[in-house]
């Protein structure tokens, strides 16, 4: 008894805490505020005291990609200098100095012809005669070669030495033509290969090697050898504008250098060198002077988070002290996977592998689909998982471990949409191992697609844990289950199924002392279960509620009709008012005796609300015909009116399922007026004005319950034995 009236005086607690205004704003900034707490540590980024040249005591792994723009120029620096000079063959160059070539042995081809023709026109005018002795001499050397320095007139004189020019001077001309042709073609070989300016001997030599064995005299052969080396130039040049271009290039395919998030900067052990030291202070771990983002990041993912929440609470058609229910059960249920979680990843710093795959992430999930709603349940696993992709963040402060954010999400989401509505036990424990099934495959998908190499010890280990965490999941789910739905007075799916056992004393009770009530009770709950999920209500609530809705009757059974079986109905012999007064308290007697045997306060509700305030018009209207002077709301239910769509398809269906059974013969027009008839009474009386009903919604009440109706009085094959005893009887 002791332990009753703990738990009541914890309910009564509650429910008052629950009835504060503004308690759902203080539990959203509650929400906020631990959220941030939790994953505070995970994003705050580390700031190292360490100095040059210091010995790490610990890796350091990068928690940011960041640009090294230093090292990016350096490297660029490095690949624009590794580029060599660029040369490039210029083909014109053979060609200008073969023209020169030509040029020096033709001049001295028409200086030899212009000599000898000169001296033989002499020696024709100038024949002795018999008046004169005068004789005309040829040009000397020294001569010659002025006038052959006039005729070249391009300086050669002082690239050629006269002793290389005076050869061909005197030679004869089929000679020079013999020296220029091989000479130019000697040229012309030698410059169509590359000469660079290092080389230039050496092409000069392969003048020599080519001349050598030309038909030629000592003498003019030295020369012609002389003239083509002076002709062959380098004529592989430097390129300044292609080697500017080919440097660009090299420097412009130079890869941004990165510092990537989760790289190691420097390992335990080693030394901090000036290029460690310059990325430790990119990466923001050393002096860092913009350690408020990580915090403002984290802010705005709090506040989004929260936003959600608002969203999806207060867009729910319930009460405010139902809202605040519900949400602080979410609160805690996520406080407490949470809190898994940040214990579990403590064990991070044993460099124990994937140890995050152990956690019961779905635990949570689950919980709150059990406890509250399914669509609660898919949020708080995507929330979860994001937060469990920053806890298991393998130690890099302010990175996101999208492997372990993508196994909780998946593991979560398995948990709850295996569980359906009518969750029993062994339903939770099948979905724990189909959550532990889910998480196997999740980590088989996830270390293919890595295609990293992984021994059968750590691919073991890791289906162990994964398996570990389902199992968990649906046992502590089931562990907290009772305590959340004790502690708040919850009415669970678990708990309608439990109290609707037909060995329940209470349904006992109604079974032994009202048959018919109990027929009519579950009549009723057929029609408002059906209804009741046709509109998407609560429809285990209304079918078990509507088993106790008329528990009150038990009080006094033989006034109530469809218990009076083989006897004389008794309000016959009691005045209308006295009739009125035990019929109308079958509703308070009935709330009564479910708080005396502590019922959920929903179905106290459904017995206290289901006739709202509604007329007795028959008693009303025997009153009337009597004579007596009576006001017609002393004939109506104390109420309250029905407050939830469950109480006020309840209170629909007991009075269309009393009114079909005592039709003489229900056909579906019948049934179908009938039905819309009583609606437009309670609407017109205003029964169902404190219920979130719509018309459209009872429009779709009204038409399940015909649905039903018709199933259960539909017309029957009259057997011919039956005709006969029928006959003989009459």
């Amino acid at each position: 008894m002791m332990t009753k009236k703990k738990r009541t005086g914890l309910n009564k607690k509650i429910a008052t805490i629950n009835q504060y205004r503004f308690l759902h704003y203080i539990l959203y900034v509650l929400f906020g505020i631990i959220l941030f707490a939790a994953l505070y540590g995970n994003v705050k980024p580390q700031n190292l005291s360490i100095k040059l040249l210091d010995i790490s005591e610990q890796t350091i792994y990068s928690p940011i990609s960041v640009a090294d723009m230093e090292e990016t120029e350096r490297k660029k620096t490095e690949a624009y200098q590794q580029v060599p000079d660029q040369y490039k063959l210029v083909e014109e160059y053979s060609e200008s100095r073969v023209e020169i070539v030509n040029f020096i042995f033709n001049s001295a081809i028409e200086i030899n012809e212009e000599t000898e023709n000169g001296a033989e026109d002499g020696a024709a005018e100038g024949q002795p005669s018999e008046n004169t002795d005068t004789e005309v001499k040829p040009l000397t050397s020294d001569e010659k070669y002025e006038l052959y320095i006039e005729k070249l007139d391009g300086g050669l004189e002082q690239k050629l030495p006269k002793e290389t020019l005076l050869p061909l001077l005197e030679a004869a001309s089929d000679d020079l033509k013999v020296a220029k042709e091989s000479v130019v073609t000697a040229v012309n070989s030698v410059m169509s290969d590359e000469i660079p300016t290092g080389q230039l001997n050496e092409a000069k030599d392969r003048i020599g090697n080519e001349l050598q064995y030309t038909p030629l005299s000592s003498s003019l052969l030295q020369s012609a050898i002389a003239i083509g080396k002076y002709a062959v130039i380098p004529n592989y040049i430097y390129d300044d504008a292609s080697t500017r271009e080919k440097r660009q290039q090299a420097a412009d395919s130079v890869n941004e250098s990165q510092i990537k998030q989760g790289e190691i900067i420097v390992a335990e052990g080693q030394t901090i060198t000036p290029e460690v030291y310059h990325k430790l202070e990119l990466a923001g771990l050393i002096n860092n002077d913009q350690q408020f983002k990580p915090f403002l990041g984290l802010s705005i993912f709090v506040l989004l988070t929260v936003s959600v929440l608002i969203y999806y609470f207060e867009n729910q058609r319930q009460s405010l002290e139902k809202r605040n229910l519900y949400l602080l059960i979410f609160f805690l249920v996520f406080f407490i996977s949470l809190m898994f979680m940040k214990g579990i990843s403590l064990f991070q710093q044993l460099d124990i592998a994937y140890i995050g795959l152990i956690v019961p992430a779905a635990m949570g999930p689950m919980l709150v689909k059990l406890l509250i709603s399914e669509r609660q349940a898919i949020l708080s696993s995507i929330i979860l998982s994001i937060c469990g992709s920053i806890i298991f963040n393998e130690g890099i402060t302010g990175t996101f471990n999208f492997n372990m954010g993508i196994y909780y999400l998946a593991g979560c989401l398995a948990g709850v949409l295996f569980l359906n509505k009518h969750n029993l036990r062994s339903r939770i424990l099948q979905a724990g191992l189909f959550v532990a099934l889910v998480n196997i495959l999740m980590i088989t998908s996830l270390l293919m697609i890595q295609n990293g190499n992984y021994s059968n010890l750590e691919i073991g280990s890791y289906f162990i844990m994964a398996a570990i965490s389902g199992i968990a999941a649906s046992v502590l789910a089931m562990g907290f289950q009772p305590f959340f739905e004790t502690g708040f007075g919850l009415l669970s799916t678990m708990r309608l199924i439990e109290l609707s056992n037909p060995n329940h004393p209470l349904l006992r009770k109604i079974l032994t002392e009202t048959p018919g009530t109990y027929h009519h009770s579950v009549m009723v709950a057929n029609l408002s279960e059906s209804a009741c999920e046709a509109i998407g209500a609560n429809g285990l609530l209304a079918r078990v509620g509507a088993y106790y809705h008329d528990i009150g009757k038990t009080k006094r059974p033989q006034y109530f009709i469809e218990n009076q079986m083989k006897m004389d109905n008794p309000h016959d012999k009691l005045s209308p008012q006295l009739s009125k007064n035990v019929i109308i308290a079958h509703a308070s007697d009935g709330a009564d005796m479910l708080r005396k045997h502590k019922m959920p306060k929903e179905f106290v509700d459904i017995a206290e609300q289901h006739h709202g305030t509604s007329l007795l018009k028959y008693f009303y209207y025997k009153a009337k015909e009597r004579g007596d002077e009576m006001l017609e709301e002393e004939f109506r239910y104390p109420g309250p009116k029905p407050q939830t769509r469950e109480i006020a398809v309840i209170s629909i269906a007991d009075s269309v399922e009393a009114a079909v059974r005592s039709m003489s013969s229900p056909t579906p027009e019948r049934i179908q007026k009938l039905v819309k008839g009583i609606i437009a009474d309670r609407l017109q009386d205003g029964q169902l004005n404190e219920c979130d009903l719509t018309l459209k919604e009872l429009d779709i009440v009204a038409q399940s319950f015909c649905e039903s109706l018709k199933g259960i009085f539909h017309s029957r094959i009259e057997y011919p034995e039956v005709t006969k005893q029928k006959v003989k009887q009459a």
